[in-house]
């Protein structure tokens, strides 16, 4: 059977969208519109771990109506925020770390770029670690093999998938994205239909209220937790949007996309924690494997089916980008290559942190914080040039340091790391297995914020953590004032850029 020349054409331009790097996507691939982004912002967002978030929040003794207000405030805002990063996907027509060399530089960028691999890293191993203890769990209550044997097969199994998904590129991972969201939504819903007679309605409402400093430190957790946690990558599927597509459609479709199931689950879970102390107890060494005790036997692996393709799906969005990240770093490799080293260092430090980390929430709430900070640093400032700049942006100077951006923009890098400082100074060590931490919090005595004693940190302030608020304001406004002029000389400027090289150098897949 023959092929005719627009087939094998649409063959090929298929196959050089699958194999995208971090070069421009052309304008005859740039065939999404805004309503596509809801399909894999939901599917990576409708994880039944969502419904874990119950338990961390009550660790802040906030009553439930504060910690549901905290909960939908701190969602909506940041997934809005990866909305406004997401503009700036259309356009550049490049990934996100790559459209953050217009406020760092060329080379430049790679200092927030170094600090967006290792989130991305961390992430995608912190879902693959769920997914495993999960399984184990399940297979427990099942009466199946759930020892050192099942977690190793696990976690190989889960870590593979992941790997395999995210090399096949973007139109398999919008396809795969697509019909998750149906089966995972269904199979979640149900999940809610089985155990919402464990709501205790009684013990919920009589739960008293915290100071305001704990509401503080448990929107920056969700915050952190949901939509800071993708800012990193927000534009990496705006990049295939049509360049007149809406700024506002696109802004609330990512919103959309991201919040909407995570605001239903993290209530739910709000009321399933605070009905049953053991429950939420159980929920901090290992989340899904909790939440499956309170089902009967024969939705055991339905609901273990979902929870680890729920999981699967947000680590398949992140590994794709953390490749582009590596590529955007300098590395000069293919994509899939990128994806393979990254999904070696998600399986290696999975077996670790399972075989050998004594507790999951401590280390990596610890983490979070920790990368939180710069990178509410990073994106502040992006967020900020995203708003000044009225042009689409020079790609081609985005991967030449003789452009319009250069090689270094030292005003951003300050920024950046100023905001770091006093970010890491204003939050603290929560957990006593993450001691690797402990340095933080220099700020809070001198600003009279509190006093760390012997028994650790006393007051409300040190555990609200402002200094990831704080770090994204010094970003943005910073950037507002310091490179406003910057920006408008890129943006007016007449600069020389060699666009043969610019695209050869630009990390072609």
């Amino acid at each position: 059977m023959s092929t005719t020349p627009q087939a094998a054409a649409e063959a090929s331009s298929r196959t050089l969208v699958e194999l995208q790097g971090i070069d421009v996507v052309p304008d005859s691939q740039r065939t999404a519109k805004p309503s596509d982004l809801f399909w894999p912002w939901f599917a990576a967002n409708v994880s039944v771990f969502g419904m874990s978030y119950g338990s961390y929040l009550f660790g802040f003794s906030i009553s439930f109506w504060q910690a549901t207000v905290v909960a939908l405030l701190g969602i909506v805002t940041s997934f809005m925020l990866c909305g406004i990063i997401a503009i700036a996907g259309k356009r550049g027509s490049v990934p996100t770390m790559v459209l953050s060399r217009a406020a760092f530089g060329v080379q430049g960028q790679k200092v927030p770029g170094l600090i967006s691999w290792l989130t991305s890293i961390g992430w995608e191993t912190s879902l693959t670690i769920t997914a495993t203890l999960a399984t184990a769990t399940v297979f427990d209550r099942l009466g199946w093999s759930h020892g050192t044997t099942t977690k190793i097969i696990a976690c190989v199994v889960i870590a593979a998938i992941i790997v395999v998904a995210s090399v096949l590129g973007y139109h398999t991972i919008m396809k795969l994205q697509s019909i998750l969201t149906w089966i995972t939504g269904a199979f979640t819903i149900g999940f809610m239909a089985l155990t919402i007679s464990h709501i205790d309605w009684a013990t919920v409402s009589s739960m008293p209220s915290g100071s305001l400093a704990s509401c503080i430190g448990a929107l920056v957790m969700v915050m952190t937790g949901f939509g800071l946690g993708w800012i990193n990558i927000a534009a990496d599927w705006s990049r295939y949007q049509h360049r007149d597509a809406s700024n506002g459609s696109i802004v609330f479709w990512n919103t959309f996309g991201g919040s909407v199931a995570p605001m239903l689950l993290v209530v739910f879970g709000l009321l399933l924690a605070y009905s049953d102390e053991d429950l939420m107890g159980a929920i901090q060494g290992d989340p899904i494997g909790a939440l499956s005790s309170i089902l009967p036997t024969w939705a055991l692996l339905p609901f273990l089916l979902v929870a680890v393709l729920t999981l699967i799906s947000g680590a398949v969005l992140g590994i794709y980008s953390s490749g582009l990240t590596l590529l955007s770093l300098g590395i000069d490799i293919p994509r899939p290559a990128a994806a393979a080293i990254d999904g070696t260092i998600l399986t290696l430090a999975t077996i670790y942190v399972v075989f050998f980390a004594k507790n999951f929430l401590g280390p990596f709430q610890s983490f979070l914080v920790t990368l939180g900070v710069p990178l509410a640093a990073w994106a502040g400032i992006m967020i900020a040039d995203i708003l000044l700049r009225r042009r689409p942006y020079d790609e081609l100077a985005l991967f030449d340091g003789r452009g319009r951006y250069g090689q270094f923009n030292w005003i951003s890098i300050a920024l950046m790391v100023i905001a770091s400082v006093v970010g890491w100074g204003l939050v603290i060590n929560q957990f006593s297995d993450a001691s690797f931490n402990d340095w933080q919090g220099y700020l809070l005595e001198p600003l009279g914020l509190g006093h760390r004693g012997p028994e650790g940190w006393e007051g409300t302030w040190p555990w609200a953590n402002l200094g990831v608020i704080v770090s994204l304001l010094i970003g943005f406004g910073g950037h507002l004032v310091a490179n406003r002029g910057t920006v408008r000389r890129q943006e007016t400027g007449d600069y020389a850029t060699d666009a043969a090289t610019s695209l050869v150098d630009g990390g072609r897949a």
